[in-house]
């Protein structure tokens, strides 16, 4: 766990607030039963996880597409190929979703603005541990010139929704 206790905190203020925030359909699936606490979430998402992020085109239409995401320091952080459309478009519109599903077993939903970060540079090089943890040693000349973005969150949903599924 690379969270500290503001990290934490900060999640947990977020998470708190989306809930109060969510409408009553959500608030029907997420019972409070299900849903996770900023320490479960960042113990959950330990690693490299498939992010599926939406983008928004020119023309207001969204556009979603996998990407290697990361759960760091209580934000997720993503990158991607500087050809891909999804790099055009949140160069335009910093707007976007993305969701983390595993099964029917847990889910977390994200909601705010992109922010380009240098993985390098970010946080003291932490950023950069964790990719040179599941890429390798070699990541940097792979994929110097992917640019990364982390999700500056006006809202997170997260729940385990397991016990929903077998019937409890």
């Amino acid at each position: 766990m690379r969270e500290t206790d503001a990290d934490l905190q900060r999640l947990q203020h977020l998470l708190d607030a989306s809930y109060e925030r969510a409408g009553p359909h959500l608030r029907d699936i997420h019972v409070p039963r299900t849903r996770v606490d900023a320490a479960r979430l960042v113990a959950e998402l330990d690693g490299m996880r498939v992010l599926v992020v939406a983008t928004v085109t020119g023309d207001g239409r969204p556009l979603t597409g996998p990407v290697d995401g990361w759960f760091y320091r209580g934000r997720w952080l993503f990158g991607t190929s500087p050809a891909a459309v999804r790099a055009r478009h949140l160069a335009q519109r910093p707007a976007v979703s993305a969701t983390y599903v595993d099964g029917e077993r847990f889910v977390c939903t994200v909601h705010g603005a992109a922010r380009g970060v240098e993985p390098v540079s970010h946080d003291a090089g932490g950023v950069a541990d964790v990719l040179r943890d599941f890429y390798g040693d070699g990541w940097w000349d792979q994929m110097a010139d992917a640019p990364y973005w982390e999700i500056e969150a006006d809202r997170l949903l997260a729940a385990d929704v397991s016990a929903l599924a077998a019937g409890d």
